[in-house]
Formats: structure tokens, sequence, C-alpha cells
């Protein structure tokens, strides 16, 4: 079959690997109807997270069950079903506690040695515990794919944000990334209740998705600029809730920053760059909550997946390039010069 592999920085090639099997009784093959390139994919792509040369990558897909190992209760030939982009046994502790990132048997699609999302199949371990199933007619239905696609990570990871940042009725919220984790933590606040969401960003294509998906605010500036924009929009204070979806020294320094004492910061940008961007100091005297980290999107995938399926939310505006497989290097280099959102690969 053909997947997507990395061989240095800015060397993404789309070559024939072997084609997966079932290696445990709880593995399932399934055929990828939708994958697509996620943000933390770039770090790899330029460098800044080590990779060895024909490792796999790709942590989001949806497809179709091909092969089922004979422990498999779940699912059988022919269910489509959605990957959340870390797969876990269901069994353990942490599964229990809704925390499937920290599950001991768990693992990372494109880790050394397992498949990646950006390929035509894909051995999915612990079938059972990770995946979850859909409605047999999206299948036929492209919009609804591309929307189900983002409960794979996107649009779990920005509620993750919202939920660690404390947002409920009423809040108050400011978003800082307008990338597309940043736009599904828009989308979450305003299904949790938030009544002003502020969206910082400066691409206007995006901000207007920010808009559609309930932002009432935007704020261009960045760093120290959009501390003061913020506070002057609130009057002088922060906003109760505060997402983080970028993981950069500045991005936290700003999350800091726009933060009312007494609010929380719900980070779930991957951390890269210099720093943490993190005064402890500030954030003791000031009583200012910092949640987050991976998300444990396999939990929220039940609670978020009715609203999809209803239209209530619909995510698929943050998928702005289709390319197939053939096309991924492509898709990359869009996206590391910003000229894309975020990728949709349909093999």
């Amino acid at each position: 079959m053909r997947a997507t592999v990395i061989h240095a920085p800015h060397d993404i090639r789309v070559q024939e690997v072997p084609d997966p099997v079932i290696q445990q009784p709880t593995d399932v093959v399934l055929r990828v109807l939708r994958a697509c390139i996620c943000g933390s994919d770039l770090w790899a792509y330029r460098g800044e997270s080590a990779r060895q040369p024909g490792q796999r990558i790709g942590h989001e897909f949806l497809g179709i069950v091909e092969e089922a190992g004979s422990e498999v209760n779940g699912f059988a030939v022919g269910d489509l079903v959605v990957a959340p982009f870390v797969w876990s046994d269901g069994t353990c502790a942490y599964c229990a506690e809704g925390l499937t990132t920290s599950c001991p048997q768990g693992g990372f699609w494109g880790s050394v040695g397992s498949d990646g999302g950006q390929g035509e199949a894909v051995r999915v371990p612990f079938a059972d515990g990770t995946l979850v199933k859909l409605p047999a007619a999206a299948a036929s239905d492209d919009h609804l794919l591309t929307a189900l696609l983002a409960l794979s990570d996107v649009l779990g990871t920005g509620h993750h944000a919202a939920v660690g940042a404390g947002v409920k009725r009423g809040s108050t919220v400011a978003v800082v990334g307008d990338g597309a984790v940043g736009l599904c933590g828009v989308m979450a606040a305003k299904r949790l209740g938030a009544e002003r969401i502020i969206a910082l960003g400066r691409h206007r294509v995006r901000t207007d998705i920010a808009r559609d998906f309930g932002a009432t605010d935007v704020v261009a500036e960045r760093g120290d600029a959009a501390v003061e924009a913020v506070r002057e929009l609130l009057g002088g204070e922060g906003a109760q809730a505060v997402i983080e979806a970028v993981g950069t020294e500045q991005s936290m320094r700003t999350a800091v920053g726009i933060t009312r004492d007494g609010g929380s910061i719900g980070y779930v940008g991957v951390p890269h760059g210099s720093g943490t961007g993190l005064d402890l100091g500030i954030m003791f005297d000031r009583n200012i909550a910092l949640r987050g980290g991976v998300a444990p999107v396999r939990t929220y995938i039940p609670e978020l997946l009715p609203d999809v399926l209803s239209g209530t939310i619909d995510p698929s505006p943050v998928f702005d390039l289709t390319v197939g497989l053939d096309e991924v290097p492509a898709g990359y280099k869009a996206m590391d010069e910003r000229t894309a959102l975020k990728v949709l690969i349909k093999p």
C-alpha cells in the first residue's frame, strides 16, 4: 500500500510500504477514507521534533473496518469508524478515568513501529478501546465525513482546552491561536455557553471562520499589544477563561497576560520553541489556574458526536485544502507556508 513517510526536515514522501496485518487478536485493519495534516505534524516537517528517516506520519483518520481480530467484539468488517489520535486499551485505570492518553498500553499513530494515518490503511491496536462507530450512511456523505474527521483530534482538542479553561454558560473567553485547534476552541466555547469570545488572530480568512464559529470580537495584535487590546475590550480586566492553542513562549505569555485574576488557562498547544513563557510568581499572585495538555479525545467523542451528526456544530470549514494521497507533500508545504489552514486528504 501507499503511505506517507518522513525522511528528513521538509522531506515528506508517499511510497510503497507493507500492507498492515492483524498482529494481535484485539487488532483491526482499517481502510482509510479521510485523513488530514495536523499543525503538530509541522514540527516534524520543520525539524523541530525528531523523527527517524522513513518513519510514518499522520494521526487523524477515519475509515472502514476491513479485517477484525478474533477478540474484537465491538466492530465488524464494513463498519465505519473514527480513530482518536492515540490508541488505548479501554480497560486500564487511566482509561476508566477518561485520561486515555496516559494508557500504559496506548500509543500515537506514526510513532516508531506503528502505522500513520496518512496512508491507505492502518492497523489499529485495541480496537474495542480505541475506535468509535459512526453511522454507515455517513460514508456516502462527503461533507459529513469531513466534519466527522475533526473528531479524531482538533475538535476534541479544542473542547479539552475549553474544559481546562473552565468555560461555562455566560463566560468571557479569549482564544490565543487562529489555527484549526484555536478555531475549534472558539466553537467549543460557544457550545459550552460562553457569552463573549475574543479570538486573537491576524489572518482574515481564519478570523472570519472564528466569527462563524461564535467569536464576538477579533484582536489582530500580538504580544504586549494584544494584551493591551484584550484588556481594553474587557474594561481593563482579562478574560475569565483563556484558551492557549499555539504552544510557543510568546503565546503562553500572552495567555497569562490576558487572563483575569482568578481565571484559568486551558492549554493544548504542543510546546515548542524556547522556554515555557510561564512566570509562576505572576500566576501565583493573581490566582491563575493552568490546566490542559494532550487531549483525551477518545473520551470526548461520544459527547461531541451527536452534535456533529445533527449539524448543531460543523467543524468542516477548518479544512480549506483537499489533496489526494500523492499530493500530501504539497499539502505540507501549503500548511508550512500558511497558504492552507488544514489539509484534508482523500486516499
